[in-house]
Parts: C-alpha cells; structure tokens; sequence
C-alpha cells in the first residue's frame, strides 16, 4: 500500500523529474543564450523547461570587471544572473541566523506545491471521503444490518478490558479530531470562509491549528498503546484465509470462524499502524520545520533500487531544498491521512449500524454470548471454557 501512495504523490507531486531531450533543446543563440520566447510560452503552459541552459549563468568572478566600473560592485554579475544565483541556490550567501532554512532566499516550489494542495489533493480527497460515505450507504440500503441469526442467551462475555477500551477511544477520539481540524485547514478557504465570513474563519483556524498540534500526542499514544496490547492477537494465521474466502459472511447465511480478531479486523488494524506511524513521522516533520528530513534519502533509496524507475518516474532528485522537504511532507501526510480516513469510516460503519452488537465490544466491554459464537467462535469457545465453574471441571475425589 505505501509503494502505491508513493507512486501517487510522487506521480502528481509539483517536483517534475523528466529531463528535456538533447534533440529538443531550442536554438538560443539568437539571444546570447537566454531562454527564449518559446522557453516562456512552454512555461506558462505548464509544460517542463529543462533549467539547465540558466541554472549556471550567474555570471563569472574570475572576468568580473574593475572596482570602478560599472559591474564591478556586483562581482561581474548582472542583477538577472544574481537573481539566478539564488534561485539556484548557487550565491555565496551569509546569514546570522544558523537556521537550516536561513540562506534559502528564493525557493519557488512554492506556487506548485499549493497549486496540487487546492487542486488534486483536495479534489481527489474530497471524492475518496464522499465516494466511501456513499459506498456504504448503498451497502447498507442493499444488505441491510447485519443482525444476530440465532436466539440471544441473556449471558454476556467480557471482550475488551477497561485498558483496552481506553486505548482505543483514545486513538479513535484523538484521530476524529485530528481529522476535523485537517479538514478545517484543507477546505476551510474555500468552504468555512463563504459560509461564515472570514473573522470566523481566522478563529477555527487558529483553534484548530492548536488542536491538531497538540492532540497530535494522544494520537501517537493510543497508536502505541493497541500494538502493544494487540499485535499478538493480529498476526495473519490459517483462519484468516478462510474467512476471507467465505467474505466473513457478510454477502451470506453463516459466519466463519474466527480468533479475537477476525482478517477484516487484522486489515483494519495493520492498516491503522502502518499508515498511523507514516501519519506520525510526517507530522513530527512539521512539528518540527526542517528538522526531520525524509524525502530526499527517501528518494535516494528509490533510485538505488530501481524502484522509481519500474513506477515509471524517471531518476527522483536526491537533493531537495529544505522548504520542499516540508512541502513533500505536508503532502505525504494529507494523502496518508484521507487513505487512512475512508479507512475507518468503514470500520465505524460496521462497528455502529452495519453489524447489531458489535458497539458493545468497545462500548461496555461485554457482548453477548450468541453474538460472540457467530462471530469469533474460536475465540468464545476459549472464553467459555476459561469461565467454567471448579465444580465442573473439578476431578471427583475417590
């Protein structure tokens, strides 16, 4: 699943990697050089311009003309050669703040990077949240609740301790929040500010920049907490198979045995650590400015291992400003987040109204004994087994 989220950000990402071709390099000796006035046309196309014929024009020290003449204040380097220079991060530059981002003056990924956050990622984002609420609305209207077949025994079953609970409604309630107030910080200009005015807007933004910055930690601790408690329980066994290639009984009469954690539970689960932990890392990155960099190396990795290549994307840049390491990262984390998002709605659907009985687990921590047998009976027959009397499973004395 990460090598296909690559694939998409780095696929619609605003960093292009395609190299113009030696054959198609336009003819710039009419202007000493310069880009020409195809160069700016296919710019402002969209079309990639192969920097290369500029990148290292930014004048020449060693020719640079006298102290008093008319250049030789600038180091033989007209002002569009210096304001390449630092474009291009070429400029010997010095700066009294030692910050990793202090000599970036010019960093014009900028504009790309929010061109994709307001066009695809909130587009397509969009679509996925909407697209999933509306998959399950209809699976609903077609399948209906998924009811306890056989008669209810009044007994209950303790599934989840108080521990237990508690790390999960601390994750599901932090996630909730976090979600919202992402989705406040992605769709708040275009949604928030129409319907509310923007001195309203400035308010929940501010607030929900605070939420997310902060809940952030609970976040990371109900993480933790359920893999310690359970990933014992999630790994893959020969059941899951079974139940797989039966749907889990929900498109049919009967339900296939299953443990604690049935493999839709296990996908769930293992889908909420991996992309949870990718959710977490890109965060602290941006808690974090510049601190924390990971797409570089990251990219790295993929060349070396022909991994881009087979994807399709060329030779990946290994050396990236620190702005685009934040830019890459807010990327990553808002397309992580609305996979992981579609995710759990469909996990709260089938744990509110899809399936009767299955709030109680998380709720009270007790469910009911026929609902158990139906759908983790090899789990319940442990649990009931554990549970018998001394009396009954005592040895008579002779």
């Amino acid at each position: 699943m990460l090598r296909a989220l690559t694939a998409l950000m780095l696929t619609l990402s605003f960093i292009s990697t395609a190299h113009a071709q030696e054959g198609d390099t336009p003819d710039r000796s009419g202007t000493g050089g310069a880009q020409t006035l195809e160069d700016i046309m296919a710019r402002q196309n969209g079309q990639e311009v192969d920097n290369a014929f500029r990148r290292n024009a930014t004048g020449d020290p060693d020719s640079a003309a006298g102290i008093a003449s008319q250049l030789g204040t600038l180091g033989g380097a007209s002002d569009p050669e210096l304001w390449r220079a630092l474009r291009f991060g070429t400029a010997n530059i010095t700066a009294s703040n030692n910050g990793p981002a202090a000599t970036t003056l010019i960093q014009d990924g900028g504009m790309k990077w929010l061109q994709f956050r307001e066009g695809p990622l909130a587009t397509y984002g969009g679509y996925l949240l909407v697209g999933t609420l509306g998959v399950l609305a209809a699976f609903l209207m077609i399948r209906g609740r998924i009811t306890i077949d056989g008669e209810k025994t009044g007994r209950k079953i303790t599934r989840f301790k108080a521990v237990e609970r508690f790390g999960h409604w601390l994750l599901a309630g932090s996630f909730i929040l976090l979600g919202v107030t992402g989705l406040v910080s992605l769709f708040g200009r275009k949604v928030l500010i129409p319907a509310f005015g923007h001195e309203t807007f400035a308010f929940l933004a501010v607030g929900s920049k605070w939420v997310h910055n902060n809940v952030s930690w609970a976040f990371m601790l109900g993480l933790l907490m359920i893999f310690v408690m359970w990933v014992i329980h999630n790994l893959p066994d020969r059941t899951d198979f079974n139940w797989l290639r039966k749907g889990g009984g929900i498109f049919s009469d009967g339900h296939p045995p299953a443990k604690k954690f049935n493999a839709g539970q296990k996908l769930i689960f293992w889908s909420v650590i991996v992309l949870g932990t990718s959710i977490s890392v890109s965060g602290l990155a941006l808690l974090f400015p510049f601190e924390i960099n990971m797409f570089a190396a990251t990219f790295a990795k993929l060349n070396a291992f022909g991994i881009s290549g087979a994807l399709g994307l060329g030779e990946l840049r290994e050396t990236l400003a620190p702005h685009e390491e934040m830019q890459y990262a807010q990327l990553w984390h808002s397309i992580v987040s609305f996979v992981l998002i579609a995710i759990i709605f469909a996990h709260i659907y089938i744990g509110t109204v899809g399936m009767e009985g299955a709030y109680d687990a998380m709720g009270s921590g007790e469910v009911e004994e026929q609902w158990a047998r139906e759908h983790h009976s090899i789990w319940a027959d442990e649990e009931l087994a554990k549970a018998k009397t001394p009396s009954e499973s005592a040895t008579p004395a002779e």
